[in-house]
């Protein structure tokens, strides 16, 4: 879909794109040899370096660039190029409050394999292993995950980051992740119920107990957070790609997500709900 997008080139917004389009203008290369009907010569030299850099910045995989120059609301643009180097990720934190919080587990997911990062354990190998990507992509994690892996790592993470929260917003999936889910059939089973908020009761639990089945409950709905959004997202870009002359050429197979590789302990999820009283 990258090579069919002019709206990063200054002067070309949705509009004149679609107007490129309409035009028979579909690749980059068709700019160049358009006629001067559709584009002057001086909008067609005012273009070159921005497609030449395009092309040179594909070329490298240099999904950062395109991150940068694409309007926000066309950030989805990036996926089908860069799927085969997509990281899925998601936090659980203690739940204190931004200024004291601090982030108990991470879960990534590669599209192939699942891993998962655990303070105390391995949470400092979640920063070498989140460069071997190109694409972060997360649910809200523009304003919560982010910022706390940011702090934690004390370094800025300037990876092409794709949040659905917004891209979902756009066809119309409101709500939080859960949500999302239920409106494409996808469901929880076991941890059906199970929230954010539970989650660090899990991780207390673990805390004050140190058995390992609240851990285990922990990882389970943390990587639940991830295994979903490449179907979230590819059924996105599917509809996006609907408004587009180029959905027949690029429409996107819906994912099979790898097995989640911790077990959610119903034992442990009905004491936490008896404990807190989190019933209904």
């Amino acid at each position: 879909m990258l090579q069919h997008s002019f709206c990063h080139i200054p002067g070309i917004g949705l509009k004149s794109e679609r107007k490129l389009w309409r035009h028979g203008i579909h690749r980059w290369e068709d700019w160049l040899s358009c006629e001067a009907s559709v584009l002057s010569e001086a909008k067609r030299a005012l273009a070159k370096p921005s497609l030449e850099a395009s092309v040179q910045a594909l070329a490298r995989r240099d999904a950062e660039h395109f991150a940068v120059v694409l309007p926000v609301s066309e950030q989805w643009r990036l996926f089908p190029d860069f799927r085969d180097s997509v990281a899925y990720v998601d936090i659980e934190t203690t739940g204190l409050g931004f200024g004291e919080d601090s982030i108990t587990s991470i879960a990534l997911y590669d599209g192939r394999q699942v891993r998962t990062y655990v303070q105390g354990r391995n949470l400092e190998a979640f920063e070498q292993d989140i460069a071997d990507y190109d694409l972060l992509v997360t649910f809200n994690g523009k304003c919560f995950d982010v910022p706390f892996l940011e702090r934690h790592f004390r370094t800025r993470l300037t990876k092409a980051h794709i949040d659905l929260r917004y891209v979902l917003r756009q066809i119309g999936y409101r709500g939080g992740l859960k949500a999302c889910e239920k409106m494409l059939g996808l469901g929880r089973d076991e941890l059906d119920g199970v929230d954010g908020y539970f989650a660090v009761l899990l991780w207390k639990e673990y805390q004050d107990t140190g058995d390992e089945r609240f851990l285990e409950t922990l990882l389970a709905y943390n990587v639940a957070d991830v295994l979903s959004l490449e179907a979230l997202l590819v059924h996105a870009c599917n509809a996006r790609l609907e408004d587009t002359p180029f959905h027949a050429l690029h429409a996107l197979e819906s994912p099979v997500a790898a097995a989640n590789p911790h077990l959610a302990q119903a034992a442990v999820i009905e004491h936490i709900r008896k404990r807190y009283g989190l019933y209904g």
